[in-house]
């Protein structure tokens, strides 16, 4: 259940990050690596704590095999580097007209093997290339994402925390809805109740009235809010890194009865799906039990539309989306510490759409709600626990 008592949660510590290099050590020495490269990417963060924005410049860190840590950084951002460093590690810079990739060449040696982080941009993998042959280059996934995708109770909790903050988001601004009411007017409002529960504010939002809830990610326009309008709110915060997504979907004013029957039929795809997330079966497995249960309400089937246009669900973390997916040809088995969204969206097109989006945590047992799926059509929030009064 979503932690309503309004204490956020211990951040993640130096310990937890010390035990994921570890962790990453021990793959690395397994997979004959001698050091991982991390860009200014959420795994940066994930190792070593320090959030830095991606930029033309490499500001990241060399993992060794061997127990060294290195910070690379630009010599102008030293000082401030210096403030975030949490966990042990030396300092190796570069002046602006140096090459960062040499520098990092020269860390690993002559004949050492480095695994990149994948979410390194394209222009820097490529300066590195120059440096070190492909050879001895290595994609970092394959070590990080074992560790990355099983969390820990603290990253648990943490978003346990964020998902509470946006459920009752999601209360305050379903009350305040009125006709005329712009979409954009709704997203700042969001952003302001985010604020105010103590989020970063809206690490993304969609506000889609009417005929742009047919569309996943909402429509280009900023729509007003009419009598009878579908209305599709996904949204989502962030605490210490970690992120929350729900979304949302009911009716102002009086539901249609084509509205009423997609909306039960996206209910059970959705049930469907949790009831399919067991402890070791496959990732697609639980896509493939959300599609069985839209083809049998005459939805689909696979991609096609009237019908689900996507993946059922996606891993969440330090990044809003990332692996493992609920999707066809991801075999990834489930296991404990995993975390997902749930959200079999039903389109049809050019009328409207329906996404119930609520995210579960594997345990030892089985699948785990962080937020309890809309209550009804009629009353979406009527099981949403009040939130502590100031």
């Amino acid at each position: 259940m979503a932690n309503v008592t309004g204490s956020v949660p211990a951040p993640v510590g130096s310990a937890e990050r010390q035990a994921r290099l570890t962790g990453l050590r021990r793959g690395m020495e397994a997979a004959g690596v001698e050091a991982v490269l991390l860009g200014s990417t959420s795994s940066l963060r994930y190792f070593t704590g320090i959030d830095w924005y991606p930029s033309e410049r490499l500001l990241g860190a060399v993992v060794h095999v061997s127990g060294g840590l290195d910070y690379i950084a630009p010599r102008f951002e030293l000082e401030k580097v210096e403030g975030l460093i949490s966990l042990p590690g030396g300092i190796q810079t570069w002046e602006e007209d140096q090459s960062p990739w040499r520098l990092v060449a020269d860390r690993i040696g002559a004949k050492g093997r480095l695994a990149v982080d994948e979410r390194i941009a394209l222009a820097m993998y490529r300066s590195l290339r120059a440096e070190i042959d492909d050879a001895r280059l290595a994609d970092a996934a394959p070590l990080i994402h074992p560790l990355r995708s099983r969390k820990s109770p603290a990253e648990i909790a943490l978003m346990r925390h964020a998902k509470a903050i946006t459920i009752e988001v999601h209360r305050r601004a379903h009350e305040q809805l009125h006709i005329g009411q712009r979409a954009s007017e709704v997203v700042r409002f969001i952003d302001d109740q985010h604020r105010a529960l103590g989020g970063s504010g809206n690490s993304f939002c969609i506000v889609s009235f009417g005929e742009d809830t047919s569309l996943p990610h909402g429509g280009e326009g900023d729509r007003a809010l009419a009598a009878g309008d579908v209305v599709l709110i996904d949204t989502g915060t962030r605490i210490d890194g970690y992120s929350s997504d729900i979304t949302r979907t009911y009716v102002f004013g009086e539901a249609t009865p084509e509205v009423r029957t997609v909306w039960e039929a996206e209910k059970r795809a959705q049930t469907a799906a949790f009831e399919a997330a067991r402890p070791g079966v496959a990732c697609e497995a639980v896509d493939a039990a959300a599609r069985r249960s839209l083809e049998a309400d005459g939805f689909g089937p696979g991609y096609r539309l009237p019908g689900l246009p996507h993946r059922t669900g996606h891993g969440i973390g330090l990044d809003i989306h990332e692996g493992p997916y609920l999707v066809k040809g991801d075999t990834t088995p489930l296991a404990t510490g995993m975390c997902f969204s749930n959200e079999p969206m039903i389109v049809v097109p050019g009328k409207f759409g329906v996404r119930l989006e609520d995210h579960f945590h594997m345990t030892d047992t089985g699948p785990e709600w962080f937020t309890q799926p809309q209550h009804s059509l009629e009353e979406p929030f009527a099981d949403v626990p009040a939130w502590p009064a100031a």
